[in-house]
């Protein structure tokens, strides 16, 4: 577990648009890729609040809520397996489709406890889950559902779990998912759920309840989380490409994402900056720019 290493920052960014270029500043010390490693050319999405969706790399827009009313801010969003499409989702459960994501029902026509958190596709992208800050899973398409925090303790009435849900995490052949808490992943696993543990102070059940995302790769035994400070925590064979931890933000980090292969990821501020680690490629941000709303999410082509 190491959370302390320094990155690059977009610090600069084109107003208004939907593709935005920023001045990178390299930080001393930052990791250095091994040798004849590249960075990924792959590209990601940011989404605001209002639905407002900003493109780089080879991310392509297509679509967005933003400048149309919501019956509730939107609090996350998925991209489809191809990055040929994205979904993105309200804490009211409502579900907007875009590209060749298809629309399969959502949690808006139901009572919720609480506010959805996160939107998680299946890794076939013919499906997804919703999950709730209380834990409760809500799945479409050829989601399964494989339980929730409910499930597991049904004697807590209408009480949720200790700490806030971030996310949920898909296992390799989506025939299960791991929620992640505000203080880390590992401690509530379904159906074949990824058993890896990450965050601060050793991984869930944490007394420092700073977590704001959590992501794992392909083969479900690497795991990273990430904090609202910066900091960056790796579970089971998960390498560490750095982190801000220990620096002075602007704004707190909000989500995460990794590359493809797993070697590298990006961290998202609400103010729209993204810090590149690892093979991770920075291809813009919409940091320095003024927003309507501030970024809730991120997700990689």
């Amino acid at each position: 577990m190491r959370r302390l290493a320094l990155a690059q920052r977009v610090s600069t960014g084109l107003a208004g648009g939907l593709f935005a270029l920023g001045t990178l500043v390299a930080l001393p010390s930052a990791p250095a890729l091994p040798a004849g490693a590249a960075q990924t050319a792959t590209g990601y999405w940011e989404v605001a609040a209002d639905g407002g969706i900003f493109s780089f790399g080879d991310a392509t827009f297509h679509g967005s809520m933003g400048g149309t009313h919501l019956d509730a801010p939107v609090v996350g969003m998925a991209a489809t397996p191809d990055g040929k499409g994205y979904w993105l989702v309200a804490s009211d459960g409502g579900v907007f489709a875009f590209g060749d994501a298809a629309f399969y029902g959502s949690a808006a026509t139901l009572t919720l406890r609480t506010p959805i958190v996160g939107i998680t596709a299946t890794p076939d992208g013919h499906g997804y889950w919703e999950v709730a800050a209380d834990g409760g899973v809500f799945a479409f398409g050829d989601a399964g559902f494989y339980g929730s925090w409910r499930d597991r303790n049904p004697q807590s009435g209408t009480t949720g779990p200790p700490w806030p849900i971030i996310g949920l995490v898909s296992s390799p052949d989506g025939r299960g998912y791991t929620l992640a808490d505000r203080s880390g992943m590992g401690g509530y696993v379904f159906g074949d759920g990824d058993t890896c543990r990450a965050g601060p102070e050793g991984g869930p059940y944490s007394a420092v309840y700073i977590a704001v995302a959590a992501a794992a790769d392909s083969s479900g035994t690497s795991c990273w989380v990430a904090s609202f400070d910066g900091g960056v925590f790796t579970g089971g064979s998960a390498q560490f490409y750095g982190s801000m931890g220990g620096h002075n933000l602007e704004k707190p980090i909000v989500d995460m994402a990794l590359t493809p292969d797993g070697g590298g990821y990006w961290l998202a501020a609400s103010d729209g900056g993204i810090f590149a680690f690892g093979d991770a490629g920075f291809q813009g941000s919409m940091g320095g720019t003024a927003l309507n709303a501030p970024v809730v999410g991120m997700a990689a082509t």
